[in-house]
């Protein structure tokens, strides 16, 4: 019973944490179920939407332009990776790899080397001391916040994938020959995916330091898992919702894998064990799939 009531009390706080990864899930969706491209430049462009936000607001800067510049951030972190995988011929594991170790010190040198900088209660952030927010009660203000940013990106990422470009970023993970019977070059269809992936992936990052007033050098560990595990858990259980868009799917899939999360907290795990916890979701949600598909294929043979 006590297990409950502390799961309860904790949802508030894992609905608006839902809600904000979601962002990031968002652009994980483009490189992993659009693209078929392992972008492992999540783990560095997530903190560094972070750090770049958090150090333009200490320096006087309104959350929203702190917000646009991360996102332009990611994106020339994505054009890097893409550049590095399309030009030089790197692989694409290898391409993020090498861009998110770069990121790690990058991210230390735009905090001047601290590892953690906080903001003070008085900053204004997207959540507190703006006019928005003022107007609603402090409950349920980054809820509403963060759900409305949500939809509003969700809604663009949906046109923009009905559009020529779209089409063609599709085309380019299901089948590249077809994109060069097109006339189109794969590899910069490749890149400004990657661009707008990472845009979202900082963008996120830049709206949880804001949530949370506090940025970590080591907050990007793991996004990489976080966001697959989100895609998938969405992906597969709208499966046969022909209605539900992907984009929807992995928004609901990033908050039900941050209610397992708070639901292993609530069950007492310490906070040493949330990585743990992390891998040991993800494996559960792989394997889940897999076995899901294995029993399909007896099924018909």
């Amino acid at each position: 019973m006590d297990i409950l009531r502390t799961f309860i009390a904790t949802m508030p706080s894992t609905l608006e944490q839902g809600l904000i990864y979601a962002v990031m899930v968002l652009g994980v969706l483009i490189t992993y179920s659009i693209l078929n491209f392992p972008d492992m430049t999540v783990d560095g462009s997530f903190p560094m939407g972070g750090a770049i936000s958090t150090m333009l607001i200490l320096n006087g800067w309104g959350p929203v332009p702190a917000l646009l510049v991360a996102a332009l951030a990611g994106a020339l972190a994505g054009l890097c990776t893409g550049l590095i995988h399309v030009k030089l011929k790197v692989r694409d594991l290898f391409s993020g790899i090498i861009m998110m170790t770069a990121l790690y010190s990058i991210n230390l040198r735009i905090t001047g080397g601290m590892s953690m900088v906080s903001l003070p209660r008085t900053a204004t952030t997207l959540f507190r001391n703006n006019a928005v927010s003022d107007l609603l009660p402090r409950s349920v203000a980054v809820i509403v916040i963060a759900l409305l940013v949500v939809a509003v990106l969700k809604i663009l990422l949906d046109a923009f994938l009905r559009t020529r470009a779209g089409y063609l970023l599709r085309a380019t993970g299901d089948n590249e020959a077809v994109v060069t019977s097109l006339a189109r070059d794969k590899g910069t269809v490749k890149i400004v995916g990657l661009m707008l992936a990472n845009a979202l992936v900082s963008l996120s990052g830049g709206i949880l330091c804001q949530q949370q007033r506090l940025f970590e050098v080591s907050m990007g560990t793991g996004m990489m898992v976080l966001s697959l595990a989100s895609v998938i858990i969405g992906i597969n259980l709208f499966r046969r919702w022909d209605r539900v868009r992907n984009t929807t799917a992995v928004i609901v899939g990033s908050i039900i894998y941050k209610v397992c999360y708070s639901f292993a907290i609530a069950c007492g795990l310490r906070p040493s064990d949330l990585k743990l916890v992390t891998a040991l979701l993800f494996l559960a949600v792989l394997s889940a799939g897999l076995i899901k598909k294995g029993g399909k294929l007896h099924a018909r043979a």
